[in-house]
C-alpha cells in the first residue's frame, strides 16, 4: 500500500540539473521498512538558503520517517537527498555521521542531554563530537539568548521541563548547523509556550543563517511559515 500526499503552499520541486544555490533538495523519496508492506512516498522539497519549511501530518503518516531521512539517520528505499550540494544518501555511515555532526542540528520532543553533565559541559560535548572548537564567549551568548545563563553549572537532571527544552535547542545550534530539524517541538505545549519555543527556533535559525524544518501535527504554528507541506 502506498501512502502519499500532497498539499503545499507553493511548488517545492525542481530538477537537480537546474542551476541555483539550493540548500535542501529531495527528489522522488520513497521509504519502506523491512518486512512491512507500507510504502511511504514523499513530495519533492526545494529550499534556498535560510528558507524555512513546515511539514504537517497526523500520526503514522511518515513525518518522523521523513525527518530521519533528511537527517541521514535512515536511507531512502528510492530517491535522493541533497543538502548543500552533498547527496547525503550516497555517503557511507562514517561520512554521514560526520556530515550530520557538523551541519545538521536536531531538536527532539524528549531531552537528549547527558544527565551526568551540567549545561555548559553538555554544550562542550556537543562541540567535541562535531569536531568544532569550543568558544566560551559564544556559548555564554547562546545561553543568554535562551535564558539559561543561571543554569550554566546545573546538571541536566536538575532542570525544569522548559529549561530542558531550551537546552535541546541550544544543543541543536551550538555547532552552527546549516539545517535545523525539529521533531514535534511544540505539540505538547500550551499556546504561550508553543509561541515561545517557535520564536526561539526561528530566531536561532536566523542567527545561524540556517534552514529550519519543523515536522509536526501542530497546526497552530502554520501561519509562521511561508512553505508548508501537508502529508
Amino acid at each position: 500500500m502506498e501512502r502519499t500526499t500532497i498539499s503545499t503552499t507553493r511548488s517545492l520541486a525542481y530538477s537537480l540539473k537546474m542551476p541555483g544555490n539550493y540548500m535542501v533538495h529531495t527528489d522522488q523519496l520513497k521509504f519502506q521498512y523491512k518486512n512491512k508492506e507500507q510504502l511511504f512516498r514523499f513530495p519533492n522539497i526545494t529550499l534556498n538558503e535560510q528558507e524555512n519549511l513546515l511539514i504537517l501530518g497526523k500520526s503514522g503518516i511518515g513525518k518522523t520517517t521523513l525527518l530521519h531521512l533528511l537527517a541521514g539517520l535512515q536511507k531512502p528505499t528510492e530517491g535522493s537527498i541533497v543538502i548543500d550540494d552533498v547527496q547525503i544518501n550516497s555517503l557511507s555511515h562514517a561520512q554521514i555521521d560526520k556530515f550530520r555532526g557538523q551541519h545538521i542540528g536536531l531538536v527532539f520532543q524528549k531531552s537528549h542531554a547527558i544527565t551526568s553533565l551540567n549545561v555548559y559541559d553538555n554544550l562542550k560535548a556537543r562541540l567535541f563530537f562535531s569536531k568544532k572548537a569550543v568558544n566560551p564567549k559564544a556559548i555564554d551568548f547562546l545561553l543568554e539568548q535562551l535564558d539559561l545563563t543561571e543554569t550554566k553549572k546545573n546538571k541536566a537532571n536538575q532542570l525544569s521541563e522548559g529549561q530542558l527544552q531550551r537546552l535541546g535547542i541550544a544543543l541543536a545550534v551550538v555547532h552552527e548547523p546549516k539545517i535545523i530539524l525539529a521533531d514535534e517541538p511544540t505539540s505538547n505545549l500550551d499556546d504561550e509556550n508553543c509561541n515561545n519555543v517557535l520564536k526561539l527556533l526561528l530566531k536561532q535559525a536566523s542567527i545561524n543563517k540556517a534552514n529550519l524544518i519543523v515536522i509536526t501535527h501542530d497546526a497552530r504554528i502554520k501561519s509562521a511559515f511561508n512553505n508548508v507541506i501537508t502529508l
